[in-house]
């Protein structure tokens, strides 16, 4: 009946002793059935010997429980894929009876009977591959979830009948048992013979209503909970459903079966561990619509656990519980012997487990992508926002694979929880088979090439402190600098330790040191956060031993210390990761500017961590590309996590460019062409949002009679507009709309659409301007709009037009010249230019333009210059007010471009000055010797201002720093306007 030629011969006699037992137990009927399921599904011939070889546990079952073993072959089932949707079909048909007659033997049994008929299903797949790791999974997953769901509602029901509905003491509703799924069920990656890991809770206390006695929703639900157990963990005369571990609930075995949300909270917000941070990464809701308000309630619960699972900073002392944790699983491991499991021993199934979510733990409060659950679909993830090098990820997910599928073979064979391969001869060969090698020794040098990838990446990830500690020490000797931080020594013995070090400027080091050592912040640290402190302070110093200006980099350093002494993990990153020390040290020791932004927002500590990406700034196609997809990252309508994620993004990118530029690898033209790209950038994804905020709330602004879409563009002036932002420099703006003002929205809350452009200038400003944790985007300033703070917030570019021909001061044509648009729609951007253009090319009187730009001039320098008279010698110069100053070539060139644009149309074809000028020389209308002056010293001026900006020094420098290059622009300056 059945061939042994299908299996390997060294499992021919088991097999043959396995047929006769099943035909001296078996009926004529039952062996008839077999022979027509054989001759229905001819593939049975081949993985029906198959799996009575690799799975003693499919083999019992067709010995002790004959009529199901055929019913299920006879179904078909083990040839098919099911949807979710089947698979509670199935379950439902199985309990219908129990269910309708609140039957709870009757449904104990058909639960049971329900389960072996789709384990039978699973590991038949599995072994005979016709399904992949995930499915097989998947299955386990959906099983588990459908056998609790329906024992949640089979005993809420029951309870129901009994005591009535448990309603909300406060919100008056019924109240749903919501249970969490832990591990790797609530991952949808459950094994072939896991136990699950549940957690039962409820939204609100109260008491039940409606029953024949009340009681509190406490204890409804705390029987409730003793009964969903008890139906799928106790074992019986038909077996069991599911192991159940509650150890992961709040306080453990001595805590309370079920909690209500509140108290969830209050738990993990004062009393969670690490370690349950690490649990709580795969929780998931599973009772579903088990009971009414499930599934919202489920929503809420996540939402209440979000904050304690997923820092909103990089928490990078999670590879520190990482570490810790798999020490205990080693001891474990050598303790029992089990160096042969492959989930917990080296290089196992638990170490790829651990490299993603320490990345999770670290990064998932930023990146909403890393709280996904599963190993399989984080790996990409992971490789591609460059977390590992590159092809480290391939190897992990083909490694995760292969040992899943070993862990099924062995579990499969007899139904047990265990992760341990076989010792005798039979069973290796038996897995080795199972897993599609020829011999055990194929197979096991496959594993072995697995598991080192494993080991090797789990290394590189969390590796043990002592081996951290050496590689470290072979490069700097901090070890050395130990007893200058830790040694309780008074003033001039730490000194003197500082000088036999060798380190710079001894005294104020020592002081500095002292000072921290004895701050009130130092003194209240705990245990743990000290621990870290003391670990990073002697390899700071190390590193600090080769700068100059030692103790000025120190203080800067310790206004950082200072800042995160209460989040101590970014402590933690810098102990971990040298090259970011490093990277602080010189960052700090060239820009204070930097050390403050460090200090004030410590999470762009990790930026530091990759230096090619530091000194590396993309341009600006890159800007918007990275930008869009970061925005992609966050939800549609969280107005709040966008803000953040674009606040970030500016202060990341900045950090890059300051950087850059301290250590010479930007040009100063390069510097202000990348902040103004940087601000582009997010000037346009903060138009997209106000945009759709608004269209949401009030529907799209209504087309104007000819047809046309109404159109919004942000005009850039100033800096903004002449691609010369700065470090802190606030945006000057001017938002013009063509809509026409007697068309309203097509929303439900339809506005006119001047109102709508109004509200969206508005929204536009706040995205920009609010205080959120990280601060503001920029400082806006619309003073520039036409008529100033008392014109419209958003104007037609009709009404901007005739301001600008029939009303406007020169000082405003002057603004001009270097306007123009930085984010909205092309085709008004087009329509702005023209008229840009039109007003620019005007003939103007040229002896009343020169007198009005003069005045203008001197009444600048008299509010804004530093009030020195370089006639009389004066000792400072502010680079960019006084006379010879920046803002004198600004003024030349703006002039120029008003006085010469009406015969030179190409004066308008830019708006920052070095273009403007190449423009006037091309022209012939300065000479070039005019030109040269101009641009280097208007080069220099701002290179010094960038610098002094970095330094958070005022513009003002000794006189005889630019005396030159001020006495050939006040040279020009006389030519042009004497």
């Amino acid at each position: 009946m059945l061939s042994l030629s299908y299996v390997p011969v060294e499992f021919h006699a088991s097999l043959s002793v396995y047929i006769e037992r099943w035909q001296d137990s078996a009926s004529a009927s039952q062996q008839q059935r077999l022979q027509q399921c054989l001759t229905q599904f001819p593939q049975l011939a081949e993985q029906l010997p198959r799996m009575l070889v690799l799975s003693e546990f499919v083999a019992d079952y067709g010995l002790d429980h004959t009529d199901e073993f055929l019913a299920c072959l006879e179904s078909g089932l083990w040839n098919q894929a099911l949807s979710l949707i089947e698979w509670q079909a199935l379950l439902t048909e199985q309990c219908v009876a129990a269910r309708d007659a609140l039957d709870e033997q009757a449904f104990s049994r058909a639960l049971r009977i329900f389960r072996r008929c789709m384990m039978f299903r699973i590991v038949w797949r599995d072994l005979c591959r016709l399904d992949s790791m995930s499915a097989t999974v998947e299955d386990m997953s959906i099983l588990a979830d459908a056998v609790i769901q329906a024992a949640i509602s089979f005993f809420y029901a029951m309870f129901e009948a009994r005591w009535g509905k448990p309603i909300g003491k406060y919100s008056g509703a019924e109240q749903p048992l919501v249970v969490l799924g832990m591990g790797k069920l609530g991952g949808r990656e459950l094994n072939v013979s896991s136990d699950i890991d549940l957690i039962f809770t409820y939204p609100e206390g109260g008491a039940t209503a409606g029953g024949r006695k009340s009681i509190s929703n406490h204890e409804f639900f705390l029987k409730l909970g003793q009964k969903i157990i008890q139906s799928l963990d106790t074992v019986t005369g038909d077996g069991f459903v599911f192991r159940v571990d509650m150890r992961l609930r709040p306080y453990g075995q001595s805590g309370a079966l079920a909690l209500n949300f509140d108290a969830m909270e209050e738990y993990y917000q004062t009393q969670g561990r690490e370690w349950e941070r690490y649990a709580m990464i795969k929780a998931r809701v599973v009772s579903g619509d088990a009971s009414p308000g499930g599934i919202a309630a489920g929503k809420k619960l996540m939402r209440l656990l979000e904050p304690f699972v997923y820092r909103r900073y990089l928490d990078y002392s999670a590879i520190d519980s990482m570490r810790d944790m798999k020490t205990l699983i080693n001891r474990q491991v050598q303790r029992k012997g089990m160096s042969g499991d492959v989930k917990l021993g080296s290089g196992g199934i638990r170490e790829i487990e651990f490299v993603v979510q320490v990345f999770q733990l670290i990064r998932g409060g930023r990146d909403p992508r890393l709280r996904e659950r599963q190993v399989l679909k984080l790996l990409p993830l992971i490789e591609q926002e460059q977390l590992l090098p590159e092809g480290e990820c391939g190897l992990l997910y083909s490694a995760y694979v292969f040992l899943r599928n070993t862990e099924h073979a062995i579990q499969g064979y007899q139904d047990q929880q265990t992760q341990s391969l076989p010792f005798d001869e039979l069973s290796c060969q038996r897995l080795a088979w199972a897993m599609g090698f020829n011999t055990w020794d194929d197979f096991f040098a496959q594993l072995e090439q697995h598991r080192c990838n494993v080991r090797e990446s789990f290394n590189k990830v969390i590796a043990a402190k002592e081996s951290k500690d050496s590689d470290v020490s072979e490069q700097v000797q901090w070890r050395d600098w130990d007893h200058v931080w830790i040694d309780d020594v008074e003033l001039d013995e730490l000194q003197q330790s500082l000088i036999v070090m060798g380190l710079d400027e001894p005294e104020l080091v020592a002081k500095i040191l002292l000072d921290l050592k004895a701050s009130r912040a130092v003194l209240a640290m705990q245990a743990e956060g000290r621990k870290r402190l003391d670990a990073l302070m002697p390899r700071l110093l190390c590193v600090l031993h080769a700068q100059q200006k030692s103790a000025t980099t120190l203080q800067r350093i310790v206004l950082f210390i200072e800042t995160v002494l209460r989040r101590t993990t970014y402590l933690v990153l810098l102990v971990e990761n040298p090259s970011a020390l490093q990277q602080l040290i010189v960052l700090c020791s060239g820009s204070v500017w930097i050390a403050e932004q460090l200090a004030k927002y410590p999470v762009l500590l990790d930026e530091l961590l990759d230096v090619r990406a530091l000194y590396s700034p993309p341009n600006k196609q890159e800007l918007c590309d990275e930008l869009r997809q970061q925005m992609l990252r966050v939800e549609r309508h969280d107005l709040e996590a966008q803000m953040e994620v674009l606040r970030y993004f500016r202060m990341a990118h900045a950090l890059r460019v300051a950087a850059s530029e301290v250590s010479g690898v930007m040009p100063l033209m390069k510097v202000s062409d990348y902040l103004t790209w940087l601000a582009e950038a997010i000037l346009e994804q903060v138009l997209e949002l106000a945009w759709q905020n608004m269209s949401d709330k009030n529907g799209e602004p209504g087309v104007s009679e000819d047809g046309l879409v109404p159109e919004f563009i942000i005009v850039g002036y100033g800096k903004m507009g002449g691609i010369e932002l700065g470090h802190g420099s606030d945006l000057d703006l001017v938002f013009i709309h063509n809509a026409s003002v007697t068309a309203y929205t097509q929303g439900e809350k339809s506005i006119d659409n001047q109102t709508f452009f109004i509200r969206l200038g508005q929204r536009i400003i706040h995205i920009l301007g609010a205080q959120t944790l990280t601060g503001k985007l920029y400082e806006v300033d619309m003073r520039l709009r036409p008529s100033g703070n008392s014109g419209l917030l958003a104007g037609s570019l009709t009404a901007f037009r005739k301001y600008q021909r029939e009303d406007a001061w020169t000082w405003e044509h002057q603004a001009l010249t270097r306007a123009r648009v930085v984010a909205g729609g092309a085709r008004l951007q087009a329509d702005f230019e023209q008229t840009r253009h039109e007003v620019l090319t005007q003939k103007r009187d040229l002896s009343g333009l020169r007198d009005d730009v003069v005045n203008m001039r001197h009444k600048m320098r008299e509010h804004l210059g530093s009030k020195t008279d370089i006639e009389k010698e004066a000792q400072n110069f502010h680079i960019k007010q006084d006379a010879g100053g920046i803002v004198d070539i600004e003024f030349m060139v703006q002039y120029a471009v008003l006085a010469w644009a009406h015969k030179a149309s190409s004066l308008t074809l830019f708006t920052d000055n070095i273009r403007i000028l190449g423009e006037l020389k091309s022209a012939g209308l300065i000479s070039d010797e005019q030109n040269n002056a101009l641009v280097e010293a208007y080069k220099d001026y701002r290179s010094e201002s960038h610098r002094l900006a970095l330094q958070h020094q005022d513009s003002v420098v000794d006189a005889a720093l630019f005396a030159s290059q001020r006495q050939k622009i006040q040279a020009i300056w006389r030519d042009w306007f004497s």
